[in-house]
């Protein structure tokens, strides 16, 4: 990561969580990054309500663009590296695919790459396109693909100005739980 740490507290995670308040998610405005993370968290909290660790990948899986240097390109391994000694393995994998995500769905589901949203449509390109038949077939094989997926799809609809979710105060706890 350029000139980030390459593991954050859960205090400093909130911080920078709470700094996507003040940044758009898209050019519209309508959204903030701080908005787009809850909405995805308790999207994921809702659809499987079993699964803290997938809900706190919701939350965190754009940390990346709030870093220092953060970029389309790099955000989702950017993020997990920052995550990861501190929230675990499984949630900086699912942070760490979910780009990947995107390019397998735009690659394996027609209509999908249409359905995108204008800022996932425009950083699609820069962070690779649609993946090939083969990086598809490796993608499959993740340990985490599937819950990399189900993250991807909880992000895609969690663009919406209207959408009521909780505070990020909800979901300290949960951070502060996985921690240990």
């Amino acid at each position: 990561m350029e000139g980030a740490p390459e593991g954050l507290s859960v205090d400093e995670i909130v911080a920078l969580l709470t700094s996507g308040a003040d940044r758009s998610l898209n050019p519209d405005g309508t959204v903030s990054q701080l908005d787009h993370a809850l909405q995805t968290a308790a999207l994921l909290a809702r659809d499987c309500p079993g699964d803290p660790e997938l809900a706190a990948a919701g939350l965190v899986h754009d940390l990346g663009h709030l870093l220092p240097g953060g970029s389309d390109e790099r955000h989702a391994a950017d993020g997990a590296a920052a995550v990861r000694p501190v929230l675990g393995e499984r949630v900086a994998r699912i942070v760490a695919l979910h780009v990947e995500a995107k390019r397998y769905l735009v690659a394996s589901e027609g209509g999908y790459g249409a359905r995108l949203a204008g800022d996932s449509v425009s950083s699609l390109g820069r962070q690779g396109g649609a993946l090939t038949a083969q990086e598809a077939e490796a993608f499959v094989r993740f340990e985490s693909a599937g819950d990399a997926l189900m993250l991807r799809r909880a992000d895609d609809r969690a663009k919406e100005d209207s959408l009521v979710v909780d505070g990020l105060d909800r979901w300290v706890p949960l951070l502060r739980r996985l921690a240990g």
